[in-house]
């Protein structure tokens, strides 16, 4: 071969070399092929938006004329988005937090109990509700009005467990009454008692079916010696012109319960409660005193909190979204559980560790990677939450509500502010990103190992 260098004669050319192949084998233009029409929607569904936005985001309400920074300034600047932002961050902080802890509770915990996976199911199934049905349900739920909202009946129930509510929210003094306002909701009576003598304390203002169930027809206190007797009932006989103003008449009904105070000089000496009938009776102690009804008998029933005011609605909210996704934490969780070594847990409890140090020093440590996978992705998705405050909030507390999606559909809808809206998902865009960008370099530090 060297001879025929040498004599001039040259070497055949190399050949060419063939087309590369992808990894897969696949040649190149036919990948770029199969990409193209994803690759079309994904400029069309998210990059020109993006463009779209970053540009009109630079321009006035009308679109010619050139606004610079005004409408990002207008994002530090207005008081509506600025408690929106202030809401974005008690979101970011607490759903994400709440959900992912509750998430880990009940994954270590269905792992323990013989219906676990029903369990599982129950906690999981609201993630098949939208949110749309989800902000209906906790509207009815956080109801003012405790025979509707369910948040408000057990909260009443629980408050009348340890405070009974009065029975007589609306009884007052009818027309020449005995007694006089006291001030404080309370009533006195106008003149002094004195041993032997009877007591008529008659009120009005309760409408007949909202009478305590124990009440009975009221009876005329009878006299008795060394002490005073009286009967306080509800004056009023349906039927215009019918019944005796302030007399006892047949279908008139006692106050059971009314608490009576017997008042000397500023001091309660003695008390006493209506029975059933209406009458009540007191010692001698309480000669030459003026009865007082306590402002107690008369407070209006408790009607629980107002979950959808300003001070509780984001709190408010918030829950509804943390019952809809702790069971999204729970299943992913659960499925780092299940391929967590056991050995490790079986060594420490052998070594002497209880249950609450195994879960605190082996089980959560082993766990960090899935508990930051999921609370970062929940992060990305309070971010945009949107229908949950705007199905819940009612009109007169949406402004206290208020969050960066929902601020956006206001000012590019109901505003026509669309260079303002473009700014708020401009930043809504670069908030998103670094959570986005830690989540995808955890997941691929995850894919390496």
């Amino acid at each position: 071969m060297a001879s025929d260098t040498a004599a001039g004669v040259k070497a055949p050319a190399p050949a060419s070399p063939k087309p590369r192949k992808s990894v897969t084998g696949t040649r190149r233009t036919v990948a770029a092929l199969f990409l193209l029409p994803a690759l079309v929607l994904l400029g069309a569904l998210v990059v020109y938006p993006i463009g779209y936005s970053v540009i009109r985001s630079f321009y006035d309400q009308s679109g010619d004329g050139f606004a610079g920074f005004d409408n990002y300034q207008q994002l530090f600047t207005d008081d509506g988005i600025r408690t929106a932002l202030k809401n974005n961050v008690i979101w970011v902080v607490f759903a994400p937090t709440i959900a992912t802890a509750l998430g880990l509770v009940f994954a270590v915990l269905t792992e323990k109990v013989r219906w676990g996976t029903a369990f599982k199911l129950v906690v999981f199934m609201p993630m098949a509700i939208s949110m749309l049905a989800a902000g209906i349900i906790f509207r009815l739920v956080y109801d003012q009005d405790p025979d509707k909202g369910v948040a408000n009946a057990v909260w009443v129930g629980v408050h009348d467990t340890f405070a009974q509510s009065s029975a007589f929210p609306k009884a007052h003094p009818g027309r020449e009454s005995p007694l006089q306002p006291a001030g404080g909701g309370a009533f006195i009576t106008k003149g002094t008692v004195s041993v032997g003598e009877t007591v008529s304390l008659p009120m009005v203002g309760v409408a007949p079916d909202l009478m305590p169930d124990d009440a009975k027809r009221a009876a005329a206190p009878e006299p008795e010696e060394g002490r005073i007797t009286g009967t306080t009932w509800q004056d009023f006989t349906r039927g215009k012109g019918v019944g005796t103003l302030n007399g006892i008449d047949a279908s008139e009904l006692g106050y059971a319960g009314m608490k009576i105070e017997a008042v000397k000089d500023g001091k309660v000496v003695e008390t006493a409660t209506a029975g059933d009938d209406g009458t009540f009776s007191l010692s001698a102690k309480a000669d030459g005193a003026q009865l007082r009804l306590p402002a107690d008998n008369f407070k209006e029933p408790y009607n629980g909190l107002d979950w959808l005011g300003p001070s509780l609605v984001t709190p408010a909210i918030i829950g509804s979204y943390i019952w809809m996704w702790a069971g999204f934490a729970m299943v992913l969780i659960a499925a780092g559980l299940a391929g967590m070594p056991r050995d490790l847990l079986e060594a420490a409890r052998v070594d002497g560790a209880n249950e609450w140090q195994v879960f605190r020093r082996i089980t959560v440590p082993l766990l960090a990677p899935v508990l930051a996978v999921v609370t970062v992705t929940l992060m990305i998705n309070v971010l945009k939450v949107f229908d949950l405050v705007f199905i819940i909030a009612p009109g007169s507390s949406q402004d206290d509500a208020n969050v960066l999606a929902l601020e956006l559909y206001r000012q590019g809808f109901a505003a026509d502010q669309p260079g303002i809206a473009s700014a708020i998902a401009v930043f809504l865009l670069l908030l998103v990103i670094p959570v986005m960008w830690f989540n995808i370099r955890r997941l691929r530090r995850e894919v390496r190992r």
